[in-house]
C-alpha cells in the first residue's frame, strides 16, 4: 500500500528546508496533514509572501568581540535565497515564524530604512564607523530587484561619504557598480561574495535560489572591474561535503580578481542544526555520519560551540587542518586575509534642500 505524501514537502519544491516546525519562543507546535479532501489533487507550491515594517532604527549596534564591525543595517528579514546552513534562521522566531520554510518564503521588507538611516547619520554626535550589509539575511536576494530598499540604502551612504562592507552572494549587486565601483576606489566600500562550493548540484540543493557558482565567480570580475575590492568568503565550509573544495575555490575566485580571502567551518546554531540535519540525511544519507562527526569533532563533541573567539573557528584537529590549509593557499595564491580598513575621515553630512549655505 503507497503511503501518503508529505503535503507540506510537496508542496516546498525548490526550497532547501524540509519542515516548518514552530520556533521556540511558540506554545504550541504544529504539523501539516492531508485532511481526505481533494486527495488526488495537487496543492500549489508556497510562493513568497513579504510583508511590510518601518523599523524605528536602521542601524543595529553589536559589542560581539570576533567581528569586525559594531553596527550593521538589514533591510530584510529572512531570505528568499533559502540556504539550508544559514545561521540567520533562527532570528525568524522573534517574528513568531519558523526557522524552517517560512525563514524562506515570509520574508519582512523594511522601505523605510534609507530615510530612517539618513536621520540617524544627521543626527548630532554620530561617529562613522564601518556598516556591515549582508551580515544576517542577504540585501541582494531576489525581492530586491523590485523593492530597491538596497539600492536605496547604498544611495544614502554614498550622499554621506560614509564607509560600507557588504556580503551578499547575489548576482543583482552587480547593478549597483556604479555606486560601489566609486565608493571602492575612494576607500568607502568593499563586498564580500560567498562562494560555498563550485559544483553546481551542490549548490543547488543546499542554497537553492542563489546564483549558481559560476554567476558568483562572474560577479567578482564585473564588481572588480568596477573598481570594488572584492573578497571571497569560502563559508560556510562543511567538513566532509565542501571541505575538499576550500583551495580550488580560492584559485578561481583569485583568477576572477578577489584580492582577499576568508572562511568559516559550517555553524549550526539553535534550530539550525535540525534543519541541517534533516536536509543531509535527505540529500547525502551516506555522509551523514561523517559531516556531523567531523563538526562534532570541531565544536566540542557538540552539534555547535556558541563562545566567542571558537564559534567562527571551531577547535581541534579539523579546525586546525582547515586553519592550516587556508593560509597556505591564500600566501601561494597571494590573497589578503585583511584588507586595508575603509576610511570614515571623509564623512560630512550633504546639504538639504533649503539648508542656508556656509559662508565660508
Amino acid at each position: 500500500m503507497m503511503q501518503p505524501s508529505d503535503p507540506l514537502a510537496d508542496r516546498a519544491r525548490g526550497r532547501a528546508a524540509r519542515t516548518n516546525a514552530a520556533g521556540r519562543f511558540e506554545r504550541f507546535a504544529r504539523t501539516a496533514e492531508a485532511d481526505g479532501w481533494d486527495a488526488d489533487a495537487d496543492l500549489p507550491p508556497l510562493r513568497t509572501e513579504v510583508s511590510e515594517e518601518r523599523p524605528r532604527t536602521a542601524i543595529t549596534r553589536n559589542t560581539s568581540p570576533d567581528l569586525s564591525f559594531d553596527r550593521s543595517i538589514n533591510p530584510y528579514r529572512g531570505c528568499e535565497h533559502g540556504c539550508i546552513y544559514c545561521f540567520a534562521r533562527p532570528s525568524h522566531a522573534f517574528l513568531g515564524l519558523s526557522p524552517g520554510l517560512d525563514f524562506e518564503t515570509r520574508l519582512v521588507a523594511r522601505p523605510d530604512a534609507p530615510a530612517v538611516l539618513e536621520a540617524e547619520l544627521r543626527a548630532r554626535g554620530y561617529v562613522p564607523a564601518p556598516i556591515a550589509i549582508g551580515t544576517n539575511t542577504d540585501p541582494y536576494q531576489p525581492i530586491e530587484r523590485d523593492r530597491r530598499i538596497m539600492r536605496r540604502v547604498l544611495e544614502v551612504l554614498h550622499a554621506f561619504r560614509h564607509p560600507v562592507a557588504v556580503v551578499t552572494k547575489g548576482s543583482l549587486v552587480e547593478r549597483d557598480a556604479d555606486i560601489l565601483g566609486e565608493m571602492g576606489q575612494a576607500g568607502l566600500a568593499r563586498v564580500g561574495i560567498s562562494v560555498t562550493t563550485l559544483d553546481a548540484d551542490l549548490s543547488r540543493k543546499m542554497e537553492p535560489r542563489c546564483p549558481s557558482p559560476a554567476r558568483r565567480l562572474q560577479t567578482i570580475e564585473r564588481l572588480t572591474r568596477a573598481g570594488v575590492p572584492v573578497r571571497v568568503m569560502a563559508s560556510p565550509l562543511v567538513p566532509g561535503l565542501t571541505d575538499h573544495e576550500l583551495e580550488a575555490i580560492l584559485q578561481a575566485a583569485r583568477d576572477a580578481g578577489a584580492v582577499a580571502a576568508s572562511t568559516i567551518p559550517l555553524r549550526l546554531p539553535r534550530e539550525v542544526s535540525g534543519l541541517w540535519q534533516d536536509w543531509l540525511a535527505a540529500q547525502y544519507p551516506e555522509r551523514v555520519g561523517r559531516v556531523m562527526g567531523k563538526i562534532r569533532d570541531m565544536h566540542g563533541g557538540r552539534d555547535y560551540d556558541p563562545a566567542w573567539g571558537r564559534r567562527m573557528t571551531g577547535q581541534g584537529l579539523w579546525a586546525d587542518l582547515i586553519a592550516q590549509r587556508f593560509a597556505r593557499a591564500t600566501r601561494a595564491l597571494g590573497l589578503a586575509e585583511r584588507m586595508p580598513p575603509l576610511r570614515c575621515d571623509l564623512f560630512r553630512a550633504p546639504a538639504r534642500a533649503g539648508d542656508q549655505l556656509s559662508l565660508f
